[in-house]
């Protein structure tokens, strides 16, 4: 099925109920959405002779023109590709290419950078601004009908990245959106169209996953029109928006429980609060439990497997009498309703609770490969089951603990960081002899980038302020390191690869940083 759908149904059943908001402003009711998505789509086509399977690009911070773009674009029968709108304008070109992209939707703060791609990436027709008069022209055409899509079609490639710190794409099918809408409503929520889901979190990762079931089922989608994380906006919103939830990364989730604004308002209208994506302290937890009440959900998912692989409901959350209430709050939950998980060992055999290996997954809502990249693909859907990587054992109620992970992923602030990308970008600067990169505990952002670097013989040592630079050229500013540590040598094994795990340990050995 075709994801649009849901939109054209309420346009014609509530055509008069709000569907966005712009804040606390009612940005489009449902016939609203629903007459912008279809004028759109038929913009898409008809303009730039797009047919149906052609990917579009969507690179913008969150704003309602998010959500009118990526359901035009299913519309229409096309592939949603959303950027990470943080990336430098190299690691989006990359991106755009790879996808072989024909049109992006963008919005004036990246404008310049995207029109400059137009003509240097070989696939891209043009780029469209929103708000602006090219959108309003694409949302003003004739209404396109809706495009058949089958349930195997991709329609979504969510970009992640691998061990090389190469994106790659993710092919999200149309079955596996709706899988993954269904199992939310299984695992996390029931969902309304007296609901609500604010936007805060970036719409091209689980903000936007998350906010399909809701469209689903009619709830209101509110983006703040700040497009970010402001204590004072969310604690407005909440006050404003009925039976109203959102997903945010742990240091969002401990940075609204700290905030003042949050503390000293009104939570009635708060539903839930979905979290995931890196790790969460168990002291950061208690606490916000403690401001929110009962109202967390955790999520433990990939990419690949949009989002779903296991939950710790919130039930599991308010549970504190059960006498493993803490392990508990430190686990990801049980495995989701629509995937079998599984822990196994380097031969494939699944271990039994307690034992530590690596995770595997599978179910209708697993990825069904990455774009373009068939040995990469093959690699991490061997025998069936999505390898995610990650290490970890299960108890014997059958939850899940993760240990470690195999790859060298470092989450800070709920966005993903590569290390190799940052150590090539360091190598660039001819000081740098070798570097490596590693992920410091961090009590505001999960995680900090910590760069050990070996100064060049026979050149001056780098400053930080060069280092720095060296990053800002080729990739996002979230991605440089926050401290730089001047070593003599890195940590080899007898083949000369680099320990980083001795890294990684003298680090845990001080402790998480503060502030």
């Amino acid at each position: 099925m075709n994801p649009a759908v849901w939109v054209q149904r309420h346009g014609r059943a509530r055509p008069d109920d709000p569907a966005i908001a712009d804040g606390e402003r009612v940005h489009a009711t449902w016939a609203q959405f629903a007459a912008r998505t279809a004028g759109a789509a038929g913009g898409l086509r008809d303009s730039f002779g797009l047919s149906p399977g052609r990917r579009v690009a969507i690179v913008m911070r969150n704003r309602p023109e998010y959500l009118e773009a990526m359901f035009a674009i299913w519309h229409a029968g096309l592939v949603v590709v959303p950027v990470n709108a943080r990336l430098h304008r190299d690691e989006i070109a990359y991106i755009l290419e790879h996808s072989e992209s024909a049109v992006v939707v963008t919005d004036t703060d990246h404008a310049d950078d995207i029109e400059s791609l137009v003509g240097t990436v070989a696939s891209l027709q043009a780029a469209v601004i929103a708000p602006g008069d090219g959108w309003d022209r694409l949302t003003a055409t004739a209404p396109a009908p809706l495009t058949d899509r089958r349930p195997d079609d991709p329609a979504w490639l969510f970009y992640t990245s691998g061990t090389t710190g190469r994106p790659k794409g993710a092919t999200l099918t149309n079955r596996n959106l709706l899988m993954a809408s269904l199992s939310y409503f299984a695992d996390i929520d029931p969902v309304t169209a007296q609901d609500s889901i604010l936007h805060a979190a970036p719409l091209s990762h689980g903000s936007g996953l998350y906010g399909l079931p809701h469209i689903a089922s009619g709830a209101v989608s509110v983006v703040p029109h700040s497009g970010g994380v402001d204590g004072e906006e969310i604690a407005a919103l909440i006050q404003r928006w009925p039976c109203i939830s959102f997903f945010a990364a742990p240091t969002m989730v401990k940075r609204l429980a700290g905030d003042p604004a949050i503390a000293n308002a009104d939570l009635t209208h708060l539903k839930t609060i979905i979290y995931g994506g890196a790790p969460m302290y168990l002291a950061d937890l208690e606490d916000a439990l403690a401001v929110f009440g009962p109202r967390l959900a955790q999520i433990y998912g990939q990419g690949e497997t949009p989002m779903t692989i296991t939950a710790l409901s919130k039930a599991d959350h308010a549970d504190r009498n059960h006498p493993r209430w803490l392990d508990r709050l430190q686990s990801v939950g049980t495995a989701r309703t629509d995937v079998e998980v599984r822990v196994i060992d380097d031969d494939g055999n699944e271990l039994p609770a307690g034992e530590i290996g690596e995770v595997v997954v599978r179910g209708d809502v697993v990825m069904s490969g990455y774009w373009n990249q068939p040995d990469a693909t093959a690699e991490a859907l061997r025998g069936g089951w999505l390898h995610t990587g990650d290490v970890g054992s299960f108890d014997d109620d059958g939850y899940l603990t993760l240990r470690d992970r195999s790859k060298d992923l470092i989450i800070s602030g709920g966005m993903n960081i590569y290390p190799r990308e940052v150590e090539e970008a360091l190598l660039r600067h001819p000081g740098v002899g070798a570097v490596a990169v590693v992920g410091r505990p961090d009590a505001e952002w999960g995680e900090a980038v910590i760069a050990f670097v070996v100064p060049a013989d026979g050149v001056p040592s780098p400053s930080v302020e060069e280092l720095d630079q060296a990053c800002l050229d080729t990739i996002a500013r979230f991605k440089r390191p926050k401290e730089y540590r001047f070593v003599d040598s890195l940590p080899t094994n007898n083949y000369g690869k680099v320990v980083k795990r001795e890294l990684r340990d003298r680090l845990r050995a001080e402790g998480p940083t503060v502030g």
